[in-house]
């Protein structure tokens, strides 16, 4: 799918961006070009030890920003594939800094749009998340305005062979900023804090994440957002699975956090459907019909009024099954 091509990733340095390289150099040994687009020259270098130019002749690390739409024109020339995974995405960040997320967040990615438009590119997939769902916080509200412009960018498409879809998912186990990682640093001092006992999450691998965009490459008509069916956890479930014997201090909810998270709100019942793996919220804007997106895809219609929430959700994760994948995914050994 992707020998041959040449692909550019924003927010390449990101957790993200380093599993997808990790997975694409090693699926795509013919790959034309993998760009690696971000801010941090720190970063970059960094990653470059692990993934360097002279192992992987394919690879380019490409300093630039969103913002700057000048710098993506010349980013994406000669590029066939994006993938966008560059946000800023910590809430309480988001919400003391408001106008710099939406900088990013909005302007950058109808930055991308624009260029993308402009170049040769025949495929974006960008990546969402499930706090664009009735967003509550600011970060969540760029989201679903970043996704809104990416949907509607395929109505300005043309004649050009070029598609522009969505995938949103929930929270990466084990990723930046996430709340396994912070327990783990906690268990020591023997309490960790829970801000409300009844919240639940998605729960999502790195690896997971991945699969789910190159199939979206290789599978999405355009216009979609695509939501992937995984599990929920309890976040005293997961404080349980890192330090059993710690104390659980119940601190209260943060400004802009959900009891639970959601994917798909009811109102998107109408024009969603079930992929198997996968669902797909498909666009009202008369890009095509669902029946012609049923009878193609094999999908079939959830019913009127679903909607897809982490505190409903049928799949749970056991305290078990949690610290197994935290074991495996995180630690990368058992946890004392």
């Amino acid at each position: 799918m992707l020998n041959d091509k040449s692909v550019l990733i924003t927010g390449g340095t990101g957790s993200f961006g380093k599993a997808f390289v990790r997975t694409v150099l090693d699926r795509y040994p013919d790959i034309r070009r993998l760009v690696i687009f971000s801010r941090d020259e720190l970063k970059q270098f960094e990653m470059s030890q692990t993934f360097s130019e002279q192992e992987y002749p394919a690879l380019r690390y490409f300093i630039g920003d969103v913002r700057d739409e000048a710098r993506l024109r010349r980013a994406l020339e000669g590029i066939d594939i994006v993938v966008h995974a560059a946000a800023l995405k910590q809430v309480p960040a988001a919400e003391y800094n408001p106008f710099e997320c939406i900088k990013t967040n909005v302007l950058g990615a109808q930055n991308l749009i624009e260029a993308a438009l402009d170049s040769g590119v025949q495929n974006l997939v960008a990546l969402s998340t499930d706090k664009a769902a009735a967003p509550i916080n600011l970060y969540g509200a760029t989201k679903l305005c970043s996704d809104k412009l990416f949907v509607a960018a395929n109505n300005i498409r043309g004649d050009r062979e070029l598609k522009f879809s969505v995938v949103r998912y929930g929270n990466v186990m084990g990723s930046r900023g996430s709340v396994i990682p912070f327990f783990l640093e906690r268990r020591a001092s023997g309490t960790l804090p829970i801000t409300d006992p009844t919240m639940t999450r998605f729960n999502i691998s790195l690896q997971e994440g991945v699969d789910m965009v190159l199939w979206s490459i290789a599978n999405a008509w355009g216009g979609e957002i695509l939501v992937p069916k995984i599990p929920s956890y309890r976040i005293t479930d997961v404080a349980t699975a890192i330090a059993p014997d710690a104390q659980q201090a119940i601190i209260g909810i943060r400004p802009g956090e959900k009891i639970h998270e959601e994917m798909i709100t009811d109102s998107d019942s109408f024009n969603t459907v079930d992929l198997g793996n996968y669902y797909a919220i498909l666009p009202v804007s008369g890009q095509y019909s669902t029946e012609d997106y049923c009878s193609k895809t094999g999908a079939v219609p959830v019913p009127k009024g679903f909607a897809y929430q982490s505190g409903t959700n049928p799949d749970f994760l056991s305290v078990a099954q949690l610290r197994e994948l935290i074991e495996t995914h995180v630690v990368g050994k058992k946890i004392d």
